[in-house]
């Protein structure tokens, strides 16, 4: 299994910041690796998805593809799938489930299409392991199989991921809008914060909810692979060997780059509720990066910088949800204890994403499709006025800082009367949102000159 074809999905926005990272985490580079929109494709090794699952921060799933062809109809469907060697990868003893999404097929019903599917893998089984067949678990199967189709074309893969790759095993508090670790890691990446590891800045999140931003970075400071703390679909699959995969995590935890005994913290977060501050520190603890952050409460309107020597804000400020002009959540708002980042409360479209469970359908790959009519919210009645009195802040007490701002709302520089200097397109699930850059000086930064143009 040396010459694997290997589709790692992301959110729209991160192709480039995850291709870096595979040829990082793999070496791999040139055409043996390819950009696709929504992901990356590449030709590796079972090794290489191993380490993938285990150090990626960016990917959503890890994807071995089995089959590529065309079709007319379900027919065609069940003759490709027939047509895998399922048998080398799992036996009739473990469950499976089935995934399927389609852009611009002609087919009429999908759930039809994934079902002629399942009907191939399990007849393959049944003339093969005399009359056995796999068990279709709709929850909690050991080998998900996910089908895409084009116009044209349909190609089958098998998840070594599992459960999605954004949930690294230590997040266990957490608000009613968390964001996933897969965004934090993008905005970590786009920010370029970590660049260069050896001299990094101080890094600090003034919304930090359950903190998910903040034990990233930490994790990355720390050398601390994302997956360290959780399990994988690979190890129930046949070509999976014990001892490899042990080797593998133990030269990472040989890695992992511990603090200076008495250093200061080189990360910091915020937040205006107490009690997602308890979250956050749970969830450092869990972790393994407790002694390098520091979380406090208070106010992102009124809290003073963490360290004296200017660094970088990263902030993904709730939306969806009105805030008043202290910063609070309005009474009864979701999220956060009613001070959190909360869903879009008019959400009228839903992206299909491969971290989707439970529906039998997945995200489009290597091709996302998006529906039209997702809405914002605002903060206040124009969305305005906290950004203003933010910025106002900011000015006035973090001059020397980068920050880093994640929205959904592409007039944010002009509501906070801020020219950007670099704004970078990124999806947060089915919203659309901008990264704005904002290098703070004291008085107006309007007449600042900048580089505006996207990343």
């Amino acid at each position: 299994m040396n010459q694997l074809q290997i589709f790692l999905p992301c959110a729209a926005g991160v192709e480039d910041y995850l291709a870096e990272e595979v040829h990082f985490i793999t070496g791999i580079q040139g055409p043996g690796l390819q950009r696709w929109r929504g992901g990356v494709l590449l030709e590796a090794s079972w090794r290489d998805v191993m380490l993938l699952n285990l150090h990626s921060r960016l990917a959503q799933r890890v994807l071995v593809q089995l089959s590529h062809g065309e079709y007319r109809s379900e027919q065609d469907l069940y003759r490709a799938a027939s047509e895998v060697a399922w048998e080398i990868w799992f036996t009739p003893k473990q469950s499976i489930k089935v995934e399927i999404t389609a852009q611009h097929s002609p087919l009429t019903s999908l759930n039809f299409a994934a079902l002629k599917i399942k009907d191939a893998v399990c007849d393959r089984f049944r003339a093969k392991a005399h009359g056995v067949r796999p068990d279709v678990d709709t929850q909690w199967p050991d080998v998900r199989i996910y089908a895409h189709l084009t116009t044209d074309t349909l190609s089958l893969y098998i998840d070594t991921s599992g459960e999605p790759l954004f949930k690294r095993g230590w997040r266990e508090d957490k608000g009613e809008a968390p964001l996933k670790e897969t965004l934090a890691a993008a905005m970590i990446a786009a920010s370029g914060w970590a660049e260069g590891t050896d001299d990094l800045l101080p890094l600090y999140d003034p919304c930090c909810g359950s903190g998910t931003i903040a034990i990233e970075a930490a994790q990355i400071a720390c050398n601390i692979p994302a997956g360290m703390l959780r399990r994988f679909a690979f190890e129930k699959f046949l070509p999976f060997q014990p001892h490899v995969w042990n080797a593998i995590k133990a030269e990472a935890a040989a890695s992992v780059v511990k603090p200076e005994p008495g250093s200061k913290p080189l990360i910091y977060g915020s937040d205006v509720s107490h009690r997602m501050v308890d979250f956050a520190q749970r969830n450092a603890q869990r972790a393994g990066v407790a002694d390098v952050i520091e979380f406090r409460g208070g106010d992102a309107l009124q809290r003073m910088p963490p360290i004296e020597v200017p660094g970088v804000m990263l902030v993904n400020p709730p939306y969806g949800e009105r805030i008043e002009a202290g910063g609070f959540a309005g009474a009864g708002a979701s999220g956060r204890g009613g001070a959190g980042r909360g869903a879009p409360s008019q959400q009228t479209a839903r992206e299909l994403d491969w971290e989707t469970e439970g529906d039998g359908r997945a995200d489009e790959a290597p091709q996302r499709v998006m529906q039209s009519g997702a809405r914002e919210q605002p903060q206040t009645e124009d969305g305005g006025e906290f950004f203003s009195l933010l910025a106002t802040h900011w000015k006035k007490h973090y001059a020397g800082w980068t920050a880093w701002v994640l929205t959904p709302d592409l007039k944010l520089p002009g509501k906070m009367r801020l020219k950007e200097s670099r704004r970078v397109p990124m999806w947060n699930g089915p919203i659309e949102c901008r990264m704005f850059r904002f290098d703070m000086i004291k008085g107006s930064a309007r007449d600042k000159p900048a580089a505006d143009k996207p990343a």
